[in-house]
């Protein structure tokens, strides 16, 4: 027999995973820019694993948004974001650039993941279709590249 959990739970174990990493980061290098000679000799994958360990810094842009990288491997990243008032449009959900900085992240580290040695990769493209409005009541949302 197949069991699910609970909204509160899988919640409860988002946050809790959140706090975690929160830790991790406050601990490490920091927001900021990794040095190019620090990256030059890894690859995307040990990149992005170091990001996460808190070893290289991370981008500012999250704690701005209020998301951040929870998960990485070959080919996959997974973010975590809390939509906030500050991310709110004029109608009073929160604002499409605010998804697609998240997808955004979650893809474009999924991609990085994947890169050898000395590679690197940008958004050329983005186009989000939102199906419905996240307002702040909703506590967190996850990301999956």
């Amino acid at each position: 027999m197949e069991t699910h959990a609970s909204p509160a739970s899988v919640l409860a174990s988002w946050l809790a995973e959140e706090a975690a990493q929160q830790a991790r980061l406050e601990a490490g290098a920091g927001p900021g820019v990794a040095a190019p000679g620090t990256v030059a000799s890894m690859d995307g994958l040990a990149q992005m694993q170091a990001l996460l360990r808190g070893e290289l810094p991370y981008a500012q842009i999250g704690k701005t948004l209020h998301f951040m990288l929870m998960e990485v491997t070959r080919g996959r990243a997974v973010f975590q974001g809390a939509p906030r008032t500050e991310h709110l449009n004029p109608m009073g959900a929160v604002h499409g650039g605010w998804f697609a900085t998240l997808l955004d992240s979650a893809l474009g580290c999924a991609v990085h993941s994947a890169l050898p040695q000395g590679k690197a990769y940008t958004t050329l493209e983005l186009k989000v279709n939102m199906i419905r409005a996240l307002n702040p009541a909703v506590a967190r949302v996850r990301a999956e590249g």
